[in-house]
């Protein structure tokens, strides 16, 4: 009996496959880490014995860790690379979670010591994981980043959910912590092993910062300044849907707490299946379509949400919410790189520009919410998510751009 013929594989598939499953586990390490912590936070309040007030300033420590980091971080990719840089950035990430697990028998200050050097860490992996990610891109030849994305959402859920049965079974918050801040030191490091080597460029010279492209250039790029801001309208969309679609049901709609949960559950999953799913919108529509389609999307479903007219109409709103505000960050990140060599300097200015949304967002809507009501505040929200509409022709790849790869078979 003759064998079956073996399935043929693309040669230059193998390597590509490999360093876009070591990217899925940097996106999902990085998502995992700040999950866990955060599911334990009504516990490490408790402890402390600090207000919620007292404890949202405390949480500003791994904002300012972020924001220290974010401007270095194109230079310490070119000089380590993104491989090394994700695994460094992993260990010490590691143990800032053990030092936040010290710090909930030790007090305060170990806590504030283990947000910033977990804020100042996250910030190095985040920028060079989408670094890499653009790079794989590029290899397949078609969107992915929607789904390296969608991976960074899939380890938030794994993080709050390890972290609600650690919980249920009574294990102790420095227990917890000092476990998984020790596994990600060791397993992070060894996960991104096949990431694809850095591109060889030549060594940044004189004669480059005097033509224009030295560290503090790619600030003064309005495209890439544009893009970075087009991200943040985009990240207030969907970080004002984190942190309050569940406070906007109890306290705009009159439900129980359990209620709200349903709905930022369903933002959070209309959210990672759009982007497992339709990255493919993509590749057939182009960016700036599919962007200006899904800030329309995001800007409709917050007008149902905050319209008050019943529980159905807002889930609905909540799902198109999510849906639409899907693409924004990933592609965004995509636009910043599509030049490969100063992909690691536009992408860390874009992203902290976008990454702004996530640090002011949360409070400036908490003091809108105390004169309007959350619930009515979210129109700001919308608001925004048409500033992205109109902005949104900065992602279109230049006209001269390097040459993509031939689409392969498999991400």
């Amino acid at each position: 009996m003759a064998e079956p013929a073996r399935k043929q594989t693309h040669p230059a598939l193998e390597p590509v496959r490999a360093a876009a499953t070591a990217t899925y586990a940097a996106f999902i390490g990085c998502g995992f880490g700040p999950a866990t912590y955060l599911s334990r936070l009504a516990e490490v309040r408790e402890h402390l014995q600090v207000s919620t007030g007292r404890l949202g300033m405390i949480l500003l420590a791994t904002a300012a860790g972020a924001l220290c980091f974010r401007p270095l971080a194109g230079r310490v990719i070119r000089r380590l690379g993104q491989r090394r840089t994700v695994a460094v950035c992993s260990v010490v990430a590691g143990a800032g979670q053990v030092l936040l697990g010290a710090g909930d028998v030790a007090g305060v200050a170990v806590v504030v010591l283990g947000l910033a050097v977990v804020g100042f860490a996250g910030a190095g992996w985040d920028v060079a994981m989408n670094v890499q990610g653009t790079r794989v891109e590029r290899e397949f030849g078609r969107s992915v980043m929607p789904r390296f994305h969608a991976a960074y959402s899939m380890g938030t859920v794994g993080g709050a959910s390890t972290g609600a049965v650690m919980v249920l079974a009574g294990v102790p918050v420095a227990v917890h912590l000092l476990v998984t801040g020790v596994l990600t030191a060791v397993v992070m490091p060894l996960a991104v092993r096949r990431f694809l080597p850095d591109a060889v460029h030549e060594p940044e010279s004189p004669a480059d910062r005097r033509g224009g492209h030295g560290p503090q250039s790619f600030w003064r790029e309005p495209r890439t300044v544009l893009i970075g801001l087009f991200v943040l309208a985009f990240g207030f969309g969907e970080g004002a849907g984190s942190d309050w679609i569940s406070v906007s049901v109890v306290d705009g709609y009159h439900e129980q707490a359990v209620v709200g949960t349903a709905a930022f559950a369903t933002f959070l999953i209309s959210t990672t299946v759009t982007r497992w799913f339709g990255a493919g919108l993509l590749d057939r529509f182009g960016r700036v379509a599919v962007l200006r389609a899904s800030s329309a999307v995001a800007a409709t479903g917050l007008v149902l949400f905050v319209s008050g007219l019943g529980l159905p109409t807002a889930f609905a709103g909540v799902a198109l919410w999510g849906v639409g505000i899907a693409f924004g960050y990933p592609v965004g990140m995509s636009a910043a790189a599509d030049d490969p060599r100063y992909a690691a300097q536009r992408v860390a200015v874009a992203s902290t520009i976008g990454k702004v949304s996530s640090f002011a967002g949360p409070p400036l809507l908490g003091l809108l919410g105390d004169r309007l009501g959350i619930l009515h505040t979210l129109i700001v929200v919308a608001a925004l998510q048409l500033v992205a509409c109109a902005i949104a022709a900065v992602t279109r790849p230049p006209a001269v751009a390097p040459a993509a790869a031939p689409a392969l078979k498999s991400a």
